[in-house]
């Protein structure tokens, strides 16, 4: 049916700039970021300002992309007022929704006609939650544990019982598809709220469970190694393979995970589920373009990857070391400092570390994203060389523009790789 068809919209991550930039670049349908303190990453991400918002939105719109803007955490009578005064400037600025679950939030959007979709923090697990929250909301993100024969059931009572939100058009259900997943359902944690008296359901999580544990036995003082000291930290979720099966739930977003994350994980990932929802669509998924997406998928930040619960697994996989599994990591080396447009060189100023012909180089910027590149007939100083150091002026052929203060990073596989 037209519903189950229609075209599935890629939402990516954007934390930053530089990810703003890179999710574009990649191929986003949507972004979605937070402003200051009323989101889930207000710790985590380097979030930005009131005053962003109206660039955010001009540089979506050149590029035919819409901006959802974060009010998912709970709030406080303490946070109303700023939480007015942030959807009416988020209106004023275009955003074109915003994404939450406090039911503060909802009135106040239903009550200024700002569009909403309701948050996985909102845990709506069954048909008769959707039609409850389709009073707010025109899309609802679903409960991250959830089988993907659950999601297909929503979907086709949503079409059977012409389940519509305030706009008038049928409910659209949004499902994660990438990145970090919580040990809490859809999120909603309390283990920084008990060590820290910073909760994660205000954006304070301090990533307790991605930490090794020793069990001790209160009585004696016996200690208990663990065989996985990592019993809380997930793997990280990847639906690459089954992508197809996703689309045909009758889903109308997938979301790419990581607002905390950098530039190059942003776009790597999302050019992969752009490429492979288009390959979709054009019936040629499948095969070596798989394994090529989680080939390149596994380059960028990754606690290893796993399905979810989309396939009926009851239990989740936990990743057995500290930080990311990523085959490739890069150090930074230089920052920009000019363009020669006529010749297409850009010159950089090395801060740390060295480059010598050969490497494999990658530069990020907020305004052209991500760029890789390989180290090959540069100049430092003016002078041909095979090698540059901390203190020269390395010019290399770049056919972006080299903005003042844009990283230069060099590239180079991971020994866990």
């Amino acid at each position: 049916m037209d519903y189950i068809n229609s075209k599935v919209e890629l939402l990516a991550p954007a934390g930053s700039f530089e990810a703003l930039a890179a999710a574009i670049q990649g191929g986003a349908d949507a972004v979605y970021f937070g402003v200051e303190q009323l989101n889930m990453r207000a710790r985590s991400a380097s979030n930005f300002t009131v005053e962003d918002m109206q660039n955010i939105v001009s540089q979506c719109n050149i590029h035919d992309v819409r901006a959802y803007l974060t009010v998912n955490t709970i709030l406080y009578d303490h946070d109303i007022q700023l939480m007015r005064r942030l959807l009416r400037q988020a209106k004023e600025a275009g955003i074109h929704a915003i994404i939450a679950s406090d039911y503060a939030v909802l009135q106040e959007a239903k009550t200024i006609g700002l569009s909403v979709h309701i948050s996985t923090q909102a845990n709506v697990s069954n048909i008769e939650t959707v039609e409850f929250f389709s009073a707010f909301a025109d899309t609802i993100v679903l409960a991250r544990e959830l089988s993907l024969k659950q999601v297909a059931h929503m979907s086709s009572e949503i079409a059977r019982r012409k389940l519509k939100g305030p706009s008038g058009n049928l409910i659209r259900l949004e499902v994660f598809a990438h990145g970090a997943l919580c040990m809490a359902i859809s999120g909603k944690c309390y283990l920084s709220l008990h060590s820290h008296f910073g909760s994660a359901n205000r954006g304070a999580c301090v990533q307790n469970c991605r930490k090794p544990y020793i069990v001790t036995d209160k009585e004696d003082g016996t200690e208990f190694e663990i065989d996985n000291e990592y019993i809380m930290s997930a793997k990280d979720l990847c639906t690459i393979d089954f992508l197809d099966e996703i689309v045909n739930t009758g889903i109308r977003i997938i979301k790419i995970e990581g607002r905390g994350r950098s530039a190059d994980y942003v776009y790597k990932a999302t050019k992969c589920y752009r490429e492979a929802l288009d390959a979709i669509e054009q019936g040629k998924y499948g095969g070596d373009k798989i394994d090529g997406w989680k080939k390149e998928l596994s380059t960028v930040y990754n606690r290893g990857f796993w399905d979810g619960y989309y396939l009926g697994r009851k239990l989740g996989e936990w990743t057995n070391q500290p930080g990311s599994s990523a085959t490739q990591k890069k150090i930074y080396i230089a920052k920009g400092t000019k363009y020669y447009p006529n010749i297409q060189v850009g010159e950089f100023l090395i801060e740390a570390g060295n480059i010598k012909q050969g490497d494999e180089l990658m530069l990020i910027s907020p305004k052209t994203g991500v760029t890789s590149l390989k180290a090959e007939n540069f100049k430092v100083n003016g002078e041909d060389s095979k090698e540059a150091v901390k203190g020269g002026k390395l010019t290399i052929s770049l056919e972006v523009k080299v903005s003042k203060n844009d990283k230069l990073y060099k590239v180079v596989k991971e020994q866990n790789g």
